[in-house]
């Protein structure tokens, strides 16, 4: 598609090819590492954002076809343009809609965890905020990790509201899962509930601070002073 193509050309003008490198480490495109094989053209988040924003006006289909990419930032840019298309939808239900079956159907290419966490707080959690948890609870069900992060990173939106209770819900089903990128998540989603209610991370920690992987426990308490850090690290395993 001629649009498509056109996009990827002012992507790659933008792109800088000596970031490519540092990319790769950073996002574990390594063999065996969870980025395994990703490609990377070098391109900054708010540079590919100033393009990219503008893109919104595209069909689902020309989106699709720029989330499929191989390249990184080629699927980023399609996410960044999905998020606007979405913001202008949100007074039309029936085009909302659309756009979070689109989401939920295109997650095999949502598939880092920067693309999960730029995209779905803007998406499935203010779709969730509005229609219930039932969406975010399947997710976390999914033997798929990028979707199992899609569920808990989409609670933010929840707990900007004031409603903690989904995001404990899952943290807690999650306190055994295996993956550091889901420990990082959860401690992530805690820590945001401790800011707006201290209280309630507390009470989460008093009952499961034992069993808490270790990075998740460390991130949800990142926030608290040294004495009580310490208190908290060492009822954990």
């Amino acid at each position: 598609m001629k649009n498509i193509e056109q996009w990827k050309a002012e992507l790659k003008k933008a792109a800088k090819p000596e970031k490519i490198e540092i990319l790769s480490r950073f996002f574990k495109t390594g063999k065996g590492e969870y980025g395994e094989g990703d490609i990377f053209i070098g391109l900054t988040v708010p540079e590919n954002r100033k393009i990219s924003v503008k893109k919104f006006k595209l069909n689902l289909d020309e989106i699709k076809e720029m989330l499929a990419s191989k390249e990184h930032e080629f699927r980023l840019a399609a996410l960044i343009a999905l998020i606007m298309k979405y913001e202008k939808a949100k007074k039309e239900e029936g085009r909302k809609e659309e756009i979070v079956k689109f989401y939920l159907e295109n997650t095999e290419n949502i598939n880092n965890w920067d693309l999960v966490d730029l995209s779905c707080p803007q998406i499935i959690g203010d779709y969730t905020r509005t229609h219930g948890t039932e969406t975010i609870e399947k997710l976390s069900e999914s033997k798929n990790l990028w979707e199992q992060r899609i569920a808990i990173v989409s609670t933010l939106k929840l707990i900007r509201n004031g409603e903690y209770r989904p995001t404990l819900k899952i943290a807690e089903k999650y306190l055994q899962h295996p993956h550091d990128l889901i420990h990082k998540a959860s401690g992530w989603m805690l820590r945001e509930i401790g800011k707006k209610d201290r209280e309630t991370l507390r009470e989460f920690l008093e009952k499961h601070a034992h069993e808490m992987p270790r990075t998740m426990l460390r991130y949800a308490i990142e926030k608290m002073d040294v004495k009580e850090r310490k208190m908290w690290l060492d009822k954990g395993k």
